[in-house]
């Protein structure tokens, strides 16, 4: 997160957090293979998941190692964790001041986080934590807008981001500018996709974005409706009817640079 944490993360991670474990999607299989052939991760691997939350892609990592560390500022979300993964070892932290000695881990992630921490302080102690050439893995998965009633969705979300940092806006990107910290390496697209009912994996899943999260329980009921009616007139499917919800997970690795 950023250095002050953002209002939006702080209140609607915080409040929504068993929400945002219940509805959000994984990653998909192939993001294990991803990270064996592309990041190089294996049993002996110590790897710092940053900007955990609630734990959701932990169940990839702890398929290739069992030297792992979740790090999150939102103590909700790490509770949330604790309880999927007791055997998981958490650190409630900001990204800009890391508690971890210097060359410690052979890799670190960030799945669906690092736009929200995306400055040089936070980048240079995820530099300082990583040993030598070792890889800096961001992932994030992302609505596919290709389908109508996904950029549906996606129209009335945009209206109501406001200044929340967000994947899309792609100003993750600008802290990678005119640094000498870390190169990238390589960028996958992997398609996704997210089964059950329309009201668990569509109307429930953006009730739990971080400034959606934040708002009133009136407007967000009054979003829930408004969202469920897209996907019907779209679809002709009903809250309770089971839906496919695709999307495309983006991966990217960056190498440290001595």
């Amino acid at each position: 997160m950023t250095q002050s944490l953002h209002p939006a993360a702080a209140v609607g991670f915080a409040t929504a957090a068993k929400l945002y474990q219940d509805v959000r999607p994984s990653y998909p299989p192939t993001i294990q293979t991803w990270l064996q052939q592309h990041l190089k991760l294996n049993s002996n691997s110590h790897i710092l998941d940053l900007g955990s939350g609630t734990g959701k892609f932990i169940p990839h990592l702890q398929t290739i190692s069992s030297h792992i560390i979740a790090a999150d500022p939102v103590a909700a979300m790490l509770e949330q964790l604790q309880q999927q993964f007791p055997d998981i070892h958490t650190i409630q932290t900001l990204s800009e001041s890391l508690p971890f000695q210097p060359e410690q881990f052979d890799a670190v992630t960030c799945a669906q986080s690092f736009h929200w921490f995306a400055n040089t302080s936070a980048l240079q102690e995820i530099h300082r934590v990583l040993k030598p050439n070792a890889a800096l893995g961001l992932i994030w998965n992302q609505r596919d807008e290709n389908v109508p009633w996904v950029k549906a969705l996606a129209d009335v979300i945009q209206t109501l981001e406001g200044d929340t940092p967000r994947f899309h806006s792609g100003h993750w990107k600008k802290v990678f500018e005119d640094q000498t910290l870390f190169a990238m390496v390589d960028q996958q697209v992997l398609q996704h996709q997210h089964i059950g009912t329309v009201q668990q994996v569509v109307s429930k899943r953006l009730l739990s974005t971080s400034f959606i999260a934040a708002l009133a329980k009136e407007q967000q009921q009054q979003l829930k409706q408004q969202f469920e009616q897209i996907v019907f007139e779209h679809t002709g499917l009903t809250a309770d009817q089971e839906i496919c919800f695709p999307y495309q997970t983006f991966a990217y690795y960056f190498q440290k640079l001595p």
